[in-house]
């Protein structure tokens, strides 16, 4: 179980994120939306344990992770918008390197998993944007996390590896938790079963796709516009 506590981050008179209260069921993917400066990277960062809160708590299987960051660690896998791959280094050396960070043995079905077989030896400056988002999200898997984060994993991918890693994303949520951070509604549609929602650092939803989409009137657009203090007409 994630859970999310009071949660808080403030920048001098700034607050960036307001007392954020919710859970991640265990396995399904979530989605995670708001508008630019709503908080969510503030929020991915206080979970991920890059940034400390300046109240509440985040809970990982009933531990805090700001009390014990180190025995945390593998508990959480993040893949961001650019993974931070070293060019010099292959594929393999790469996945080492990430588990013997975590301290954990590196699992040889991951590179079949995430589809990185065929480059496993490749130095990683020479990968498509594709294979180098599969080696990154490969690298976020690598301990069997409890809670993978994903912030806008398809983005500048061509349509065939959008839909080849959102293939893999849905496959990944069927054993995994899985928090999806994207501006793409119509990804949340596709993948999610849950979501949750930030407005000027506040929750503004926190319920199923499927409610959310019955209240109003079966568009996820409509409902981040509404949620969000925005109207059809806002530029």
């Amino acid at each position: 179980m994630i859970e999310a506590r009071e949660l808080s981050r403030r920048f001098g008179s700034i607050t960036a994120v307001d007392q954020l209260n919710f859970r991640l069921k265990t396995n399904g993917i979530t989605g995670f939306l708001g508008p630019n400066g709503a908080g969510k990277t503030t929020t991915i960062r206080m979970i991920t344990g890059a940034l400390a809160a300046s109240s509440g708590s985040v809970l990982i299987g009933g531990k805090d992770s700001f009390e014990d960051v180190d025995a945390l660690r593998g508990k959480i896998g993040y893949l961001p918008e650019r993974p931070p791959l070293v060019p010099e280094l292959s594929v393999k050396e790469q996945l080492a390197y990430v588990a013997s960070i975590k301290g954990v043995t590196l699992d040889s079905s991951l590179s079949e998993r995430c589809g990185i077989t065929e480059v496993w030896s490749q130095l990683q400056g020479e990968l498509s944007k594709g294979y180098r988002q599969r080696v990154g999200l490969a690298c976020a898997l690598v301990g069997t996390p409890d809670l993978l984060i994903l912030d806008e994993p398809t983005s500048g991918l061509d349509p065939h590896q959008v839909e080849s890693m959102r293939h893999l994303v849905k496959s990944i949520g069927e054993e995994q938790t899985v928090l999806l951070s994207t501006h793409l509604l119509p990804e949340v549609e596709l993948l999610c079963d849950h979501v949750l929602m930030i407005s000027r650092g506040r929750l503004v939803a926190d319920e199923s796709l499927e409610n959310l989409l019955q209240v109003h009137g079966g568009s996820l657009q409509t409902a981040f516009l509404d949620r969000c203090g925005f109207t059809e007409s806002t530029p």
